[in-house]
């Protein structure tokens, strides 16, 4: 068997496909050869057997894995596979190129850096260009340039202010799902995490955003390159711009992002020293949380919805309620609820029951039968799982439907138009290919429009496309059901104390645990590597207590890490701000402004203080804050508390609960604190009926850091009511800036007879 030369290989994953270079050389009966590919060089050994060439090797990218290499070699075509650990098994062709083998192998490779400091070149991001350069007026003036790295799909956008403006630093914003790099709405819901550039230049900044890598970043691609190298290229590059237009001077940077990109601003932090001086990741999350913060709502939302018990546990925790969502329960209830409580879901975050889905759980869906395949199975007939519990008889929620394509629709989002669907809720199932090309796929349904279907960019694209009119498919709950419970099986480390609940007095699991862990997989995928709290530069975490997807006693447990890996330095690299009445994104919904507050303003307040504390030396006031059962508990005066937000409380007739006649006048009081240093109150509003439209303002004549107030309103028809006081507080105590108000509510109940 010839082995030596140059090969174009294809390594055909699950994940998607992977061009590699392979270089061989016999010597002294061995192989000697190296694997050239996105995520770098590396070299091995191996050894022909039967005419078999293999070798195994330890792979650090994607992931951390074993691999070994088994091929056959046929003239100039091999054929064969690789066993990629948790990846399973992947096939691998391709040609020889070339019989020459080179004597420096070097001298055509390239190194990929792993860790990036101000002085390391990125073989990638050496070239970059610039295809705009122009002055624009809107939303505020500014000059936008434009451009890439040549032989690359990375692009970058910069929006410089004018020179009078500028205060010698930068703002770079990074989300995963970014598909341009121009600022503006990401492609999915996420508007508090989109940049804003009017703030921007208000601070004295330039704005940095980049794709990512664009068409570049495959699944098999380095992840790193996503997480933080496109990124830090561009953040360099922006410097010496800044260099050419504002004198000569090194701008102070700082990264920020929100949910996945939390996780790329932690990566860019613990990979990176000298590109970024600060780092605020927001709504963020731990290692493990993928997807295990999802599947913990499903199985409470389906549980909890057979006897509609959810008014009822609202009805308990609102305010003036009974305090116990307990009470009603049954057994089954209970243990469901509590599941979701003890793994850290905020009980308030179920206000919005009524239309709660599975959030964000399709973008991750598809990977878990990609990397635990045997899991459904399992699940169904394995004992330790819920599918084979003697008590639960889940089987008769199992459902399956077969009908027909009828039409393929091509976008951003592949979707499949069916002859018929179910009538019933078929929400998170499986579609099954029964003939055709795509025969035997199972792939995750993402959303339902009717007969439409559609499917995320992580679903097997590769079986998505194969599929074609009048192909017969499935549509098959059996995924989505065993899923519910997945958490149960994914037990990480005692320091994540919301799966400590699945370990029994000795602290084994209680359930048969998956030879895989979904959740760092996929942090490392999106961070570069799994977080482990090496930060360097200064970080400010900004959570929020109302987030159902980014559960917030996480934070704090990156704080530990932080800690734990810093040391005396801690408190002068990392603090922590808790914003009580948020969620992960804005309000969008009535209900939702009459529960819940944006914390966009405290986000802007966090790269200002940032700034500062880099700048000039002045750490921010954090929150103080106490965990009890992975729940966040805040003191209730701003004095203890900390941090950047009010404290408010609002009483009706003198208690949280007020029960009148109609007609009656109710009197409100409510007082207002501002935590030391935090600003002064600019604006309060009130809305009597709790419909969050808040029609009332109330008259400031000056701007104060605390304060009590009074209002009164009559209620003319019988109900309960649960009206509302939003304060806006701000540092400098600006009415009239658009920027750094930051807003918190406070609730009573009113009941009318």
């Amino acid at each position: 068997m010839n082995v030596d030369g140059s090969w174009k290989v294809t390594l055909a994953t699950k994940m998607g496909s992977q061009a590699i270079t392979l270089v061989m050389q016999t010597q002294a009966g061995k192989v000697s050869g190296q694997i050239e590919s996105p995520m770098g060089n590396m070299g091995f050994i191996g050894e022909i057997i039967d005419n078999t060439l293999a070798w195994d090797m330890k792979i650090s990218k994607p992931i951390p894995m074993k691999a070994r290499y088994e091929i056959t070699i046929d003239g100039d075509t091999l054929q064969g596979f690789a066993k990629l650990g948790l990846l399973g098994k992947a096939k691998v062709f391709g040609e020889r190129t070339s019989t020459a083998t080179p004597t420096n192998s070097s001298s055509v490779s390239k190194d990929i850096p792993s860790f990036i400091t101000a002085d390391t070149i990125d073989p990638d991001y050496t070239d970059p260009y610039i295809e705009a350069d122009e002055w624009r007026n809107e939303p505020v003036r500014h000059r936008y340039v434009h451009g890439g790295f040549k032989g690359t799909d990375a692009r970058f956008s910069l929006y410089f202010p004018p020179e009078e403006r500028y205060q010698g630093r930068f703002f770079h914003n990074t989300y995963p799902l970014a598909l341009t790099s121009d600022i503006g709405p990401f492609p999915i819901p996420f508007d508090v995490a989109t940049g804003d550039l009017g703030f921007t230049l208000d601070s004295g900044a330039y704005y940095v955003q980049t794709n990512l890598g664009g068409a570049d970043r495959t699944p098999m691609a380095d992840p790193a390159m996503a997480a933080y190298r496109v990124n830090a290229a561009t953040a360099k590059f922006s410097r010496q711009l800044a260099a050419q237009f504002y004198g000569d001077h090194r701008p102070y940077g700082y990264l920020f992002g929100g949910s996945g990109g939390s996780y790329q601003t932690i990566g860019s932090a613990e990979n990176t020293r000298g590109i970024w001086d600060g780092f605020v990741p927001f709504v963020m999350a731990c290692p493990n949380a993928i997807p295990s913060m999802f599947t913990v709502r499903l199985h409470a939302l389906r549980i909890l919805r057979k006897r509609n018990k959810f008014p009822a546990i609202m009805d308990a925790i609102n305010p003036g309620g009974s305090g116990d969502p307990y009470a009603v329960l049954n057994e089954e209830e209970q243990a469901a609820l509590r599941e979701a409580t003890r793994l850290g879901f905020p009980l308030r975050g179920w206000y919005s029951h009524a239309t709660m889905t599975s959030g964000y759980f399709s973008h991750v869906a598809p990977l878990i039968p990609l990397m635990d395949p045997t899991y459904n199975d399992d699940f169904w007939s394995k004992p330790g799982y819920l599918g084979t519990a003697a008590n639960v008889n889940l089987e008769q929620e199992r459902f399956q439907f077969d009908t027909t394509v009828t039409r393929c629709i091509d976008g951003f989002l592949k979707q499949l138009q069916l002859a018929e669907v179910p009538e019933r809720d078929f929400a998170d199932a499986h579609l099954v290919v029964l003939n055709g090309a795509a025969e035997g796929n199972s792939i995750p349904i993402a959303d339902i429009h009717g007969k439409t279907l559609s499917f995320q960019l992580a679903a097997d694209q590769s079986a998505l496309s194969r599929i074609q009119p009048g192909d017969q498919v499935r549509i098959d709950n059996a995924w989505a059901l065993a899923l519910q419970t997945y958490h149960r099986h994914q037990v990480p480390t005692a320091d994540m104390v919301g799966w400590n609940q699945f370990r029994n007095a000795s602290g084994q699991p209680l359930y048969p645990q998956r030879d895989i862990l979904i959740g760092p997989l996929s942090a490392a995928g999106t961070a570069g590597s799994v977080p482990i709290g090496a930060i360097h530069g200064k970080m400010l975490v900004l959570e929020v207590l109302m987030d159902i997807d980014a559960l917030p006693w996480q934070a704090d447990w990156y704080r530990q890490q932080v800690k734990e890996q810093l040391g005396d330095d801690f408190h002068d690299q990392f603090a922590l701000w808790y914003i009580d009445h948020a969620q992960h994104d804005d309000p969008k919904t009535p209900q939702a402004h009459a529960h819940s507050v944006s914390f966009r303003g405290a986000l802007q307040q966090a790269l200002r203080d940032l700034s500062l504390w880099v700048e000039q030396g002045i750490r921010p006031n954090e929150t103080r804050y106490a965990i009890a059962d992975s729940q966040v508990e805040l003191p209730t005066s701003a004095a203890e508390r900390g941090g950047v937000q009010a404290v408010v409380e609002l009483r009706a007739n003198g208690g949280a609960r007020a029960e009148v006649s109609a007609g009656d006048t109710v009197t409100f009081s409510a007082t207002v604190e501002v935590p030391p240093g935090a600003g002064s109150v600019i604006a309060i509003e009130w809305d009597f009926e709790g419909e969050g439209s808040y029609p009332t303002q109330h008259t400031l004549d000056t701007t104060v850091s605390s304060l009590q107030l009074t209002a009164t309103h009559e209620y003319h028809r019988p109900g309960s009511y649960f009206p509302v006081i939003r304060v806006t507080s701000q540092r400098e105590g600006n009415r009239e800036t658009d920027y750094g108000r930051i807003q918190n509510i406070g609730r009573a109940r009113v009941v009318v007879s």
